[in-house]
């Protein structure tokens, strides 16, 4: 699956597509029981609990660090 989606197979394993596939899917606003649904499981509690990270602050909080490591890359809005 990983080399189908142009992804180095010996670097992901199964258990990171998994917990990605959920997390990727809840920042775009997917609801619980649809990605519990996907996901195989029973009910909402472990696709909550194990698999759903939240993405968004970290994301923020790299690229925030990278502005500070590369300030002259910033765009400027002219």
């Amino acid at each position: 699956m990983a080399k189908a989606a142009g992804l180095a197979a010996e670097d992901w394993t199964p258990r990171e597509l998994r917990h990605s596939f959920v997390s990727l899917l809840s920042s775009q606003g997917v609801s619980i029981e649809d990605i519990a649904a996907l996901a195989g499981h029973a009910s909402t509690v472990v696709t909550e609990k194990v698999y759903r990270h939240e993405l968004r602050p970290v994301l923020r909080t790299g690229a925030k660090k990278m502005d500070e490591i590369f300030p002259d890359l910033l765009l400027s809005e002219t």
